[in-house]
């Protein structure tokens, strides 16, 4: 078994395009964020931080689901549990600066970790195509289960591949290039509500709504056709064509996802959508964490949002 060094990372991720609905298979647009990470690290015998402590033992908790899944012949990874359990008997743990429960892929980057350093005849990252990548998806979705009830898939693909994803259905996912950033006055860039969201009950509320056909019918209708042409207004560098599809897309969410959006924040995703300097959307299954913004002019934006923390992650 190749195994990865302790000095591997594996980096965040943010979606750009395609939460929730990438679940009724639209398209989706994920790209690696660099400015988070994690890597797994030993504890050295007088180490008694919380951090590795609580990430060992979450270990601990997450080897028995997989043990379970292997019991029963259902694990589609090929893991050396045995290779796994033996370094959380020496203290391993996953050290790591990603923010938990803030949408840019705490877990994705875990479950990314893990089967790059333990699973057997894996996918190598600079060589996988393909159905491949579809194969590699559905593997990573699994092992990410435990932690949302369930996953796509995506997040841990993104942190393992480091690649941007662009998921054209369920059974078209491929890489792509980002459009070379321009010294414009655009930017996407994130805020931080300064707490934490709850993937799991967020995403159950979402699929029981899915359930009455009224709302499927405004969902397929009014956000799925807005959230695909973001998608590739964006990747064609359409401007302009690209913020008019964004207001649809953060009107929709406002007023029909609005459990997902903290109380706190959606006075100033109003103020977007009515002065039109920047639009917010979901970064992630949302509750909390970050929001992700979007702007023709970085510089009125900031002076809309002066009194939130703000972080530039693209410019056009």
């Amino acid at each position: 078994m190749k195994q990865a060094t302790n000095d591997s990372s594996y980096h965040s991720k943010i979606l750009l395009f395609g939460e929730y609905s990438i679940i009724q298979n639209s398209m989706g647009l994920s790209i690696p964020y660099n400015s988070f990470k994690g890597k797994f690290a030993f504890a050295k015998n007088d180490e008694t931080c919380n951090k590795a402590q609580n990430s060992n033992k979450q270990l601990k908790t997450y080897i028995k689901y997989l043990k379970g899944l292997k019991k029963e012949s259902e694990l589609l990874a090929d893991l050396n549990l045995t290779a796994l359990e033996k370094d959380i008997k020496q203290g391993i743990y996953f050290d790591s600066d990603i923010p938990q429960g803030f949408g840019v892929g705490s877990s994705g980057a875990l479950v990314a970790a893990i089967y790059d350093r333990y699973a057997l005849n894996k996918f190598e990252r600079n060589t996988i195509k393909g159905d491949d990548i579809l194969k590699l998806k559905e593997t990573l979705a699994q092992m990410e289960s435990y932690f949302h009830g369930t996953s796509s898939g995506i997040d841990p693909l993104i942190c393992y591949l480091n690649l941007p994803i662009l998921i054209q259905s369920k059974t078209n996912i491929g890489t792509v290039d980002l459009p070379v950033s321009k010294d414009g006055k655009g930017a996407i860039f994130l805020i931080d509500t300064g707490r934490p969201g709850r993937t799991q009950p967020l995403v159950q509320w979402f699929l029981e709504k899915c359930t009455h056909q009224d709302f499927m019918k405004t969902f397929n209708e009014h956000f799925i056709p807005y959230n695909d042409q973001c998608i590739k207004d964006f990747l064609k560098g359409e401007t302009k064509d690209l913020f008019y599809n964004l207001y649809h897309v953060s009107k929709y969410l406002l007023e029909n996802l609005h459990p997902m959006i903290p109380k706190l924040f959606r006075k100033v995703w109003e103020k977007g959508l009515e002065t039109g300097t920047f639009y917010l959307k979901l970064c992630g299954s949302g509750g909390g964490g970050f929001l992700l913004g979007f702007t023709e002019n970085l510089e009125a934006a900031k002076e809309h949002l002066r009194d939130h923390h703000i972080q530039v992650i693209h410019k056009f």
